[in-house]
């Protein structure tokens, strides 16, 4: 016991430095931060891509067409804006510097190491191609190296100092001159290195070099299936999993996610058959983490008092992928009775949902369904009345396999609790 104390000791700490280091947060912060754009744009692609041809007419022969699908283009289709704008803020304010400030300058200067061309008016312009989620990473890098930049050259004080009583807002905007100025030179130094290689630019050397084969590997279903158990076996441990696994994986997720989201929006094929992002929620997470919407409702048959009413709180919000008061309540940290099932159902709903989509039963999720919608909802938006159904079936094999493990434990406490009660009927 006291050798798994420390383990757990251990791990805690491990991932107290992941979540801390500032980072690893201001990616994983600055992703989930543009969530609202990637939601927005994947609810208003819902409504344009209805496959429904009378639905579709009405739409084009009002004009709507190009209404519906504008958030689209504005929102996926150019989200490596958003993001270095977001990481960069993120960052910047982890130092105690002006994140807007940061922000804007790493806007500008994603926009000097991206390609730029001719188009059929022969004006300059910037293709979208890079502005999506083929330009995600170095979207991250950037931001990373402007935020650390700008605030380098601010902590040697290498910047327009302004007298006293000047508005702040002008103070900051000069302050912010200096280090806009050297990460200028940094990000021309980078693109005229990169334009003299046979990759023409820094976007394609690291799409070829760093985000294919990542993705590649962080898209694969044994990654996909080790993050999965780790997520249960760290809250097990009393460690937040699916904070630390989308910490560390979130990175080469979302680029996944993005790609499916955007073929969606222009009726093109899904190219990636696993997104991790959405089948952790659809599949290996339903009900919430170690798939206990199974657990939820078997607690509503308990016999002992504690358990029934568990149940009947959190039944609800586990339709909704929230289990933290079940997790807790029960608990479900460090309990060697319920591990089994814990890791165990994900792993099962996780493997057999990537064997389903392989051999074509299950369409590929198209990642657009937003986290806490409740499930077979959810299923349903991300891949149709298949993936409703196949969530359905989920549930009752979550139900069928957490019962017997629980049905011992609910049985221990029941009898606990007639003990206590014949206790304290013979005291008084």
């Amino acid at each position: 016991m006291e050798k798994a104390q420390n383990f757990r000791n251990k791990l805690q700490k491990i991932s107290g430095i992941i979540q801390k280091n500032k980072y690893m947060s201001s990616i994983s912060n600055g992703l989930a931060a543009v969530m609202p754009v990637l939601i927005g744009g994947a609810i208003f692609s819902l409504i344009d891509s209805l496959n429904l041809q009378i639905y579709q007419d009405f739409l084009v022969s009002t004009g709507l067409k190009t209404l519906t699908s504008l958030p689209a283009q504005v929102t996926t289709n150019v989200i490596s804006i958003y993001v270095v704008f977001s990481i960069a803020y993120g960052l910047a304010e982890s130092f105690k510097k002006s994140g807007f400030a940061a922000g804007i300058i790493a806007i500008m200067s994603f926009l000097i190491v991206t390609p730029m061309g001719k188009m059929e008016d022969q004006t300059m312009g910037i293709s979208v191609q890079w502005l999506g989620a083929p330009g995600l990473f170095v979207a991250m890098l950037v931001a990373i190296l402007v935020a650390r930049v700008y605030v380098l050259v601010l902590d040697k004080e290498f910047y327009i100092k302004m007298p006293k009583g000047v508005p702040p807002t002008i103070e900051k905007s000069f302050a912010a001159i200096v280090p806009s100025m050297v990460i200028i030179l940094i990000m021309l130094a980078i693109r005229g290195i990169f334009a003299s290689t046979a990759y023409t630019s820094i976007h394609q050397f690291i799409f070829t070099i760093v985000q294919t084969p990542l993705t590649a590997l962080g898209g694969s279903w044994p990654a996909f299936l080790i993050c999965v158990a780790a997520t249960s076996i760290f809250f097990f441990l009393g460690v937040h999993g699916p904070l630390v696994v989308y910490s560390v994986m979130g990175a080469i997720w979302t680029p996944l996610q993005i790609e499916n989201m955007t073929a969606f929006q222009n009726g093109m094929d899904l190219p990636n058959l696993i997104v991790p992002a959405a089948s952790l929620m659809i599949y290996a997470g339903i009900g919430g983490t170690g798939a206990t919407i199974g657990l939820a409702f078997a607690m509503l048959r308990a016999k002992a008092s504690r358990y029934k009413t568990l149940g009947k709180l959190t039944v609800v919000p586990s339709l909704f992928g929230i289990n933290e008061p079940l997790i807790f309540g029960m608990p479900m940290v460090l309990n060697t009775k319920l591990i089994i099932p814990f890791v165990g159902m994900p792993l099962l709903g996780a493997g057999l949902s990537v064997v389903a989509t392989s051999i074509g039963l299950l369409p590929p999720l198209r990642g657009i369904a937003p986290m806490g919608t409740p499930v077979v909802v959810s299923g349903f938006i991300d891949g149709g009345w298949k993936v409703a159904l196949f969530q359905v079936l989920l549930i009752i094999l979550s139900y069928v396999i957490y019962y017997p493990f629980f049905k011992k434990v609910d049985n221990q406490e029941y009898k606990q609790e007639i003990a206590g009660a014949e206790n304290a009927e013979v005291t008084a």
